[in-house]
């Protein structure tokens, strides 16, 4: 991706996290970049390319990240712990992404919808099976499954809205701490 796309993606992240992909226009975009709206056609097509790149190249992240934990091996305790370092090293690098992933997915169209709906799903059976394997392992309580996860991805998933307002050092204890916090109640 050139430096200008680039710049293009990255500021239309935060006009969509602070406004949201339906109130933000190309003409938005280029006054908050001090260029003309159509010199932003020469490097994109428009809004739903910029909203593709946002939120696939974050679901792939995670994505990805599923798949490491899972060939990794390790206990279901271990594996739910780097998962919640996943989702806090995603949301410390790309917060405006994410922040953008979690409000604006409904706005992808097509073939990108049907992407990340597919990766979504498969994300959530891989974090489910491992809870499974924690609680048939004895790691974790025989507790539903649905609501262990829905309590995990519900905190996991908001983190983007604490981050910007920490300093360096709550960040790192947010780090060391929420895994803790958060499989406490769910350990045997």
């Amino acid at each position: 991706m050139t430096t200008r796309k680039k710049q293009i993606v990255r500021t239309a992240a935060q006009l969509f996290k602070a406004r949201g992909y339906s109130a933000v226009t190309m003409r938005d975009l280029a006054a908050a970049m001090d260029i003309k709206a159509a010199s932003l056609y020469n490097h994109i097509s428009g809004k739903q390319e910029i909203l593709e790149q946002l939120i696939l190249e974050v679901a792939r992240k995670f994505t990805a990240g599923m798949d490491a934990v899972k060939t990794d091996g390790g206990t279901a305790f271990a594996k739910a712990e780097k998962l919640i370092a996943l989702h806090i090293k995603i949301a410390v690098e790309n917060t405006d992404a994410l922040a953008v992933l979690n409000t604006d997915w409904m706005h992808l169209e097509g073939a990108a919808y049907e992407e990340y709906i597919a990766s979504r799903k498969k994300y959530e059976l891989d974090f489910k099976q491992i809870l499974h394997e924690g609680i048939n392992s004895g790691e974790f309580k025989n507790l539903s499954v649905e609501t262990m996860l829905f309590n995990l991805l519900s905190t996991l998933r908001s983190i983007y809205l604490w981050i910007p307002k920490k300093s360096a050092t709550e960040v790192a204890d947010l780090k060391k701490e929420l895994p803790n916090i958060l499989l406490t109640g769910l350990r045997s």
